[in-house]
């Protein structure tokens, strides 16, 4: 299956194959992607912490579910805020206080690769890149993205969408 390579602004979306527990069925957004790695965020790991819990000032213009999410397994005390405006993802200051009412979403940490880690994981069929879609950083169901995101794609891929999570189960 031949698949796009990877660049700022795409999706990663785990293959069934993927078993790292950080990543099973997770659906990641690159953030940035060049020579020196790839940094992104989990799209689809909502914790139990509402966003006004730790940031009271983003708290009215949260994404539901208004909680922060779980962006990956580096630096997890580091906020990063993404926003849409005018159909462009956008990275938000969250020590400032909102200066309009876009939506946003909030990542505890996120999810990094060195440089060559990913095509290496790529090679190992670990991935599918993927188109981003805005709507799917304002999902409200973010339970169900790995599969929704599979769903939506016209090729082979959306296939995927219902590979059962334990095969015993098929």
């Amino acid at each position: 299956m031949r698949l796009r390579p990877p660049r700022a602004g795409s999706l990663l979306v785990a293959t069934p194959l993927l078993n790292d527990p950080n990543f099973a069925r997770s659906v990641v957004l690159i953030l940035q992607h060049d020579e020196d790695g790839t940094l992104g965020v989990v799209l689809d790991r909502p914790t139990a912490i509402p966003v006004g819990e730790f940031l009271p000032a983003w708290e009215s213009v949260a994404v539901e579910p208004a909680v922060v999410f779980h962006g990956g397994p580096v630096e997890p005390e580091v906020g990063i805020g993404l926003c849409i405006r005018l159909g462009s993802l956008e990275v938000v200051d969250l020590t400032q206080t909102p200066d309009d009412d876009s939506p946003v979403r909030v990542f505890a940490g996120c999810a990094g690769w060195g440089p060559g880690q990913l095509a290496d994981e790529l090679a190992e069929e670990a991935w599918f890149v993927v188109e981003f879609d805005p709507g799917d950083l304002l999902a409200d169901s973010p339970d169900e993205m790995w599969s929704a995101v599979l769903r939506r794609q016209s090729s082979e891929l959306s296939i995927f969408a219902s590979y059962p999570s334990d095969l015993q189960m098929n």
